[in-house]
């Protein structure tokens, strides 16, 4: 399963998100459907993938293949509960059509985890990487979906 930092991802370039955060949310998304279809380098797909949103990107809908979560609160936290809550059921990276321990709440499509798979959390930001860590998650950086094969950066 790879769990997107939508907005620590989005905020990775300066491309002027801040004036529509949820447009920049939903090109995000967008893009993050090649990435569950293909997966990334060393990564093959398909993939499990979660994008979580907070503040003005709440309410961006999910598409096939990302599944959209709006975190009511910090973003970062809503992370660490999904990456705790399949931690515990020994999730990751899959493409299984259950939906895992709390995801099968969340809107949207998508599929859950089976035990033994991969945990993944695309962010940058330091306090969260080692939050998701201890828990067991494997990290990468925004630059690894924002420049995944089949995905083109467009200038704004």
């Amino acid at each position: 399963m790879l769990v997107v930092d939508g907005a620590n991802v989005v905020g990775s370039v300066p491309d002027g998100w801040w004036r529509d955060r949820r447009g920049a949310a939903e090109r995000l998304r967008d893009a993050l459907v090649d990435v569950a279809a293909d997966g990334l380098p060393g990564l093959p797909g398909p993939l499990t993938v979660v994008l979580v949103v907070e503040g003005a990107a709440r309410g961006v809908e999910p598409v096939p293949g990302v599944r959209v979560v709006s975190a009511p609160g910090s973003g970062d936290d809503r992370i660490v509960e999904l990456v705790a809550e399949e931690s515990a059921s020994g999730a990751g990276a899959s493409s299984d059509a259950s939906p895992g321990p709390g995801l099968g709440s969340e809107t949207g499509p998508g599929s859950g985890s089976a035990p033994g798979r991969r945990l993944l959390v695309v962010t940058a930001d330091r306090e969260l990487r080692e939050r998701v860590a201890a828990l067991g998650a494997e990290l990468l950086g925004p630059r690894t979906v924002r420049h995944a094969p089949g995905r083109t950066e467009r200038p704004r």
